[in-house]
């Protein structure tokens, strides 16, 4: 397939996604992003438009920051790091925003990490 192609159609999957949630202050919204080598996690208040916290494997406290990349053990660490800092910021509860992802492999592997660190979605 064609990389116009893919991309519109990851494009769609993502809008349909996102018609149907949105974040507020009680309960943002868990947006999860992986590109070829990084994953990122943000928790977006959509009513405010505000990013209340966030965490990637890029981040400068990771000590095995050179190490992370965008696979599914990665994205359990990044899981539980967004999860410690959603409750540091006393966020319990998220909406999870898989994106354009399937919820498998990677974007599973994060899910479940977040919701053993303490996080309710």
């Amino acid at each position: 397939m064609r990389t116009e192609v893919k991309h519109r159609l990851a494009t769609l999957r993502h809008w349909r996604v996102r018609k149907k949630i949105s974040g507020t202050a009680q309960r943002p919204r868990m947006s999860v992003c992986f590109t070829g080598k990084h994953i990122y996690v943000q928790f977006v208040d959509d009513v405010r438009g505000v990013t209340l916290a966030s965490a990637s494997t890029r981040a400068k406290d990771l000590p095995e920051r050179g190490k992370l990349k965008a696979n599914v053990s990665s994205a359990a660490i990044v899981g539980r790091r967004a999860a410690e800092a959603a409750l540091a910021k006393g966020i319990t509860a998220v909406v999870f925003d898989r994106g354009s992802n399937c919820y498998h492999g990677k974007v599973k592997a994060l899910a479940d990490a977040a919701r053993e660190a303490g996080l309710k979605f």
